[in-house]
């Protein structure tokens, strides 16, 4: 793919992204306002003799990437709201049968039908505990278009590393807005394979027993090996079992593979941090008016900054941490009632320095509303 610049929809960079990263099959239900993106890769997938295929609804496209991961395909599927709710127990499937795949979801406002053509961020703690069961998950974020690129790309690479879905929580304004963007060249981003075993036919395999660095060869399913794959707790086998010392292994593994290693998947920008007395902190589309108003005020002599985020789950606490540690005033920017602001309370450990600066009524946030809401917290007035 070679070097050039184009003007696309969010969700067509996505798509675009997901094409770079190596996509093989993808399998969807259109819903708004993630419908582009199934649109476009109903186009490019064929052309490139992939596979695209519109499934009966979001249950069965999540079921469906899921068996075509098993055979060895880099996967995708994309929806929002009420789709995202039908994905959570095959998401919870793949979480723990550790299957690569990446799962974007779109967000509008909610809850059920909600607000379809508007914009909401109301599915980040739904992204983070949408399936039962205790477990970790990957969602990543962003707000512009290379982003949007560049965070498809590292989920597909993600995904393959820890053997995980990965989610990629865009929103309404991200996906229909059309920018800038640059695709890169061939290799600029660097892609991960899927790391098979060099096991021969006839050599027994385990699918789940990790190498020393931790990591799963797999096996396309179907091929050489004979191996059990199911949502129970399993041995190494993939056989179920019901051994407290195994089923403990097991979910010490599915957590920690990511747990242990946030600092590898942690995405962000900071902005005028170094001086900053009130830091903002936000992600997605309400990043963009964030940092509008950090510029404005930083032009004015005020020494505020930005934190974004574009990793989300796992929740970076020690970056979080860190960067505000000397902020007299921290305040999350995000368009819901506050889901994200708790994980940063709990990481910056004071209640009284974090607030949340929000809009939920299907309007992008805008700097007006972040202002209005600054000027009470810094003591300023109405």
């Amino acid at each position: 793919m070679s070097n050039r610049i184009t003007f696309v929809q969010g969700n067509e960079a996505c798509a675009l992204g997901a094409m770079y990263a190596g996509l093989d099959f993808y399998a969807g239900y259109p819903i708004t306002p993630s419908t582009e993106i199934a649109e476009t890769l109903s186009v490019m997938l064929p052309a490139a003799g992939k596979k695209f295929i519109q499934m009966e609804d979001e249950i069965s496209s999540m079921c469906a990437i899921i068996g075509a991961s098993l055979t060895g395909n880099k996967v995708m599927t994309a929806t929002s709201g009420p789709g995202f709710s039908l994905k959570q127990e095959a998401l919870g499937y793949a979480v723990m049968a550790e299957i690569p795949c990446v799962v974007v979801n779109v967000q509008r406002g909610g809850p059920s039908t909600g607000n379809p053509t508007h914009v909401g961020q109301g599915d980040v703690n739904q992204a983070r505990w949408g399936t039962h069961g205790d477990h970790s998950i990957v969602a990543l974020s962003a707000s512009n278009h290379q982003d949007v690129f560049k965070m498809t790309v590292e989920a597909f690479n993600i995904a393959e590393i820890y053997r995980t879905p990965v989610i990629l929580l865009f929103d309404e304004v991200i996906g229909h807005m059309r920018e800038k963007l640059i695709i890169p060249e061939e290799g600029e981003i660097p892609l991960v394979a899927r790391l098979r075993t060099s096991l021969k036919e006839g050599v027994n395999y385990h699918p789940y027993l990790p190498r020393e660095d931790g990591r799963l060869p797999m096996s396309d399913f179907g091929d050489v090996h004979r191996f059990n794959v199911t949502g129970l707790y399993h041995d190494m086998w993939g056989f179920p079992t019901d051994k407290p010392e195994l089923v403990q292994e097991l979910l010490r593994h599915l957590i920690d593979k990511i747990e242990n290693n946030v600092h590898k998947m942690t995405f962000y920008k900071s902005y005028f941090l170094e001086d900053a007395s009130t830091i903002l902190i936000s992600y997605g589309s309400a990043a963009r008016s964030a940092l509008s108003v950090v510029k404005q005020r930083r032009n004015r002599g005020e020494s505020i900054g930005l934190l974004e985020l574009n990793t989300i789950w796992p929740f970076p606490a020690e970056l979080v941490r860190e960067c505000t540690q000397h902020a007299d005033l921290v305040a999350v920017v995000e368009m819901n009632v506050g889901q994200l602001t708790q994980s940063v309370k709990l990481a910056v450990g004071s209640q009284k320095r974090v607030h949340l600066i929000n809009r939920v009524d299907g309007q992008m946030i805008i700097d007006k509303d972040i202002k209005r809401i600054l000027r009470i917290l810094q003591g300023r007035g109405i």
